[in-house]
């Protein structure tokens, strides 16, 4: 399989060239265009949908993904991601996966199963919109992230603290514990909430901009108007 990524930092896409009978799997909603050739099929990422059902209402996942597949010939599949920012391709093997971070998912090749109903995290992360997938297999993962992403290799030993909603990605190699920002005093009124303690060894990837401070940001610009409409 031959994939371009085009547009890279701010906006980017991921183009893939499909040989004959090949096929890759993307997040649902994530298609831009794609030659006619190509044949589509969209599932539950588990085996039930009573499954998929169940993680959909303890973390928010969609309960689809779609396989794009190349009949009679190659192909080109385009894909996207909602947020503005970055796609990078990670390399999943046997001995060496990754646990992201839901919304980090774009795309993967066939043999990368998704662990959707992964409980490494606790469920008490849900309520700030934190569920990590678990991936493994062999092949080619694709994640996109909200601004840049910002790689960190980690030593044996070497410990990284990530917001978690800056944390994207990190290897299945490395050890983690989820923990309050400070006192719960903190926690509450500094905005920052959990935070991740990372140790190597390992790769993490972070994101540089913060999807709830934005929409934040945006509220705070609107919300006005919108209070001095409903007024009226």
């Amino acid at each position: 399989m031959k994939y371009e990524i085009k547009y890279q930092p701010s906006y980017s896409m991921l183009e893939v060239e499909l040989e004959k009978d090949e096929q890759i799997t993307g997040e649902s909603g994530s298609l831009t265009y794609m030659s006619p050739n190509i044949d589509i099929r969209t599932r539950t990422r588990e085996k039930s949908l009573l499954g998929s059902l169940k993680t959909s209402l303890l973390g928010g996942q969609s309960l689809f993904v779609t396989d794009f597949a190349a009949m009679g010939g190659s192909g080109k599949v385009a894909l996207v991601a909602a947020p503005i920012g970055d796609i990078i391709k990670l390399d999943i093997s046997p001995d060496h996966g990754y646990i992201i971070q839901k919304s980090a998912y774009l795309a993967s090749t066939q043999n990368i199963e998704l662990d959707v109903r992964w409980e490494g995290f606790t469920r008490g992360l849900f309520g700030q919109g934190l569920f990590m997938i678990k991936t493994t297999g062999m092949g080619d993962l694709f994640i996109n992230s909200f601004g840049a992403l910002d790689k960190h290799t980690l030593a044996p030993g070497e410990q990284l603290v990530v917001d978690n909603y800056h944390l994207a990605a990190f290897s299945d190699t490395c050890e983690y514990e989820v923990r309050k920002f400070g006192t719960w005093k903190d926690t509450l009124f500094s905005g920052e909430g959990l935070v991740t303690y990372i140790e190597g060894p390992g790769d993490v990837y972070v994101q540089t901009k913060n999807l709830r401070e934005f929409v934040d940001w945006i509220w705070m610009l609107i919300g006005p108007r919108v209070a001095s409409r409903q007024a009226r």
